[in-house]
């Protein structure tokens, strides 16, 4: 009976962790965290008034159809290669894997990488980066597209939640930091309205 009663807790649990308010719940986590870090003056890479004048980010409204579940098929023998910057110069990636979606009607999918610096750094050694662009870029959102942050799935299901996206630093100071373009294979072509919106006071 203790055994029914543990795996019957188990199971809510489980159910409970899957839940639309459980996703709302970390989406809401992930805003007020990018709000806090934008406020700190050792984390945000604003500058100047847009530093003093920030007060929280634009979001698009949650929108769980956002969420996705992706089929991910890992890369083998993937050869490192260098990812063009905002600067000019390059940065060390290799391809980890692919994401395969439906979003809008439209079979879709997505390139993920890993920073090669990244992976002998502790806690970051599992880190996957998703970079894309989307039919809102230039329009609501910065022009050179938005990040996702991401950890190796555990089998062949990755979620992609895109209200968990963000810019790059250099979206708001192209001065002090040096971002990874987004390559072309990661183009969406459709508008992903969800995530960090673009406001006006920090174009440059």
């Amino acid at each position: 009976m203790k055994k029914f009663i543990f795996l019957t807790l188990l199971i809510l649990t489980a159910c409970i962790s899957q839940s639309p308010n459980h996703h709302l719940s970390e989406i809401k986590k992930f805003q007020k965290k990018l709000n806090t870090d934008y406020k700190s003056a050792k984390e945000t890479p604003l500058r100047g008034s847009n530093f003093t004048n920030f007060k929280q980010h634009p979001f698009f409204p949650i929108d769980l159809k956002y969420r996705v579940t992706a089929k991910f098929i890992k890369t083998e023998n993937a050869v490192p290669f260098e990812i063009p910057t905002s600067s000019g110069k390059t940065k060390s990636y290799k391809e980890y894997g692919k994401a395969y979606f439906s979003l809008e009607g439209k079979e879709l999918d997505l390139t993920l990488y890993q920073m090669l610096s990244l992976t002998k750094k502790s806690g970051f050694n599992d880190y996957l980066f998703l970079p894309f662009r989307d039919e809102t870029n230039s329009k609501e959102t910065y022009g050179g597209g938005k990040y996702m942050d991401l950890r190796i799935p555990k089998n062949d299901v990755i979620i992609l939640d895109f209200n968990q996206s963000y810019h790059p630093f250099c979206a708001y100071n192209a001065y002090d930091y040096n971002c990874p373009i987004v390559p072309e294979e990661n183009k969406l072509p459709i508008r992903i309205e969800a995530g960090v919106m673009y406001e006006d006071v920090y174009h440059h």
